[in-house]
């Protein structure tokens, strides 16, 4: 997928496993069709970290996935979007602030400017 945005903003976290299904239905059913109406917000990619084996000097090795199991890629415009009061509202909207964050740790934000 070609990236046509100026921005990539990522979202990492782990989520309890006793909440991971009802992580992922609210994460695509509510959460990111909600973030999809926020202007500015291009697209959003769900991606989850997996262990594997790579050839790296003549040998393979494998490599432990590190870090949030779950992690979202936005496309943005910019930063600014991530402060509007669009995504604010976003943000809190539907089951995710009560029936989901609380179940989420390691959580990790990071932006990205495309060159």
């Amino acid at each position: 997928m070609p990236i046509t945005a100026k921005y990539i903003f990522v979202a990492s976290m782990d989520v309890d496993a006793d909440k991971e299904a009802l992580f992922n239905e609210v994460y695509d059913r509510e959460h990111v069709p909600n973030l999809l109406k926020v202007s500015g917000v291009r697209s959003v990619t769900r991606i989850a970290g997996e262990t594997f084996a790579m050839s790296l000097g003549g040998a393979e090795k494998r490599v432990a996935h590190e870090g949030p199991r779950y992690s979202a890629i936005y496309e943005i415009d910019g930063p600014e979007v991530l402060v509007s009061h669009a995504w604010a509202s976003a943000v809190e909207a539907g089951r995710w602030p009560a029936e989901v964050r609380p179940f989420t740790r390691n959580r990790r934000h990071a932006l990205y400017r495309v060159r």
